[in-house]
């Protein structure tokens, strides 16, 4: 229980909190290995991306990324034009959100309680993500409602750097928006790629391991749970620490 009440504490003494969406906040990705076979299917590929295959190509990040690293693969002598790629990953963001809707995939296990006792000691709450604003908005939408966002000062996605992750321009990006020094954060990830991301930020992470990347290397992480649920979650009546202000360059 000792390592739980550290982390626990590190969660409360930060002045911003910056979350990972897919795998974090949610177990997303099979929902988006099914969006991703439904999008092969209507386009005409016989491609099928079991658990397997689907767990290695999560080491490339970003959808369209990795329709193009397994077109690669293949060795397919036929290039797959950025057009096809585009329209491939269009009909897997629809599909994704039509899943999503079903509610069949909630939060995990601790994240609606970390949220809401954040809120009540007044932290800031932002995303840091590889995926698009439009899965954020679907997963976030039915699990939060549809003025989630309100309660985020701060969205950095995939598309809005010119780096994904495991490069660190999110997180940068998440930073220069709140004018926070990379100390006063906490960054909270699931996978090796999120904790690489973050710690070239030089934020501090907690990790909650999800289905996919529970074998990662996480050992420059500062914590690592199971589930969000293993931290204390009640609001804290003490003032939180004076937040260092930094004027971004």
């Amino acid at each position: 229980m000792q390592a739980e009440a550290s982390a626990a504490e590190l969660i409360r003494n930060a002045a911003a909190l910056i979350f990972d969406v897919d795998g974090t906040l949610a177990e997303t990705e099979e929902l988006h290995r099914r969006a991703f076979n439904h999008a092969f299917a209507r386009h005409g590929l016989d491609w099928h991306w079991d658990r397997a295959v689907y767990g290695e190509l999560l080491r490339v990040t970003g959808g369209k990324e990795r329709i193009r690293a397994f077109h690669t693969s293949q060795q397919i002598a036929r290039a797959l034009a950025d057009a096809d790629i585009a329209e491939l990953h269009r009909i897997k963001t629809a599909h994704y959100a039509e899943l999503i809707e079903t509610g069949c995939c909630p939060l995990r296990p601790g994240v609606a309680e970390l949220l809401t006792a954040a809120k009540a000691r007044g932290q800031r709450l932002a995303i840091a993500t590889t995926t698009s604003h439009g899965n954020i908005d679907a997963l976030l939408s039915r699990a939060l409602g549809p003025r989630w966002a309100l309660d985020f000062e701060a969205i950095a996605a995939g598309d809005d750097v010119r780096h994904k992750k495991p490069a660190p321009d999110v997180y940068l990006a998440i930073l220069a928006r709140l004018k926070l020094a990379p100390s006063d954060c906490v960054a909270i990830e699931d996978s090796a790629n999120g904790l690489l991301s973050a710690s070239r930020a030089h934020i501090p992470v907690l990790i909650t391991r999800s289905m996919y990347f529970r074998g990662d290397d996480f050992g420059t992480a500062r914590f690592v749970l199971d589930e969000l649920s293993e931290i204390a979650a009640e609001p804290k009546t003490s003032k939180q620490p004076h937040a260092q202000y930094i004027t971004p360059t």
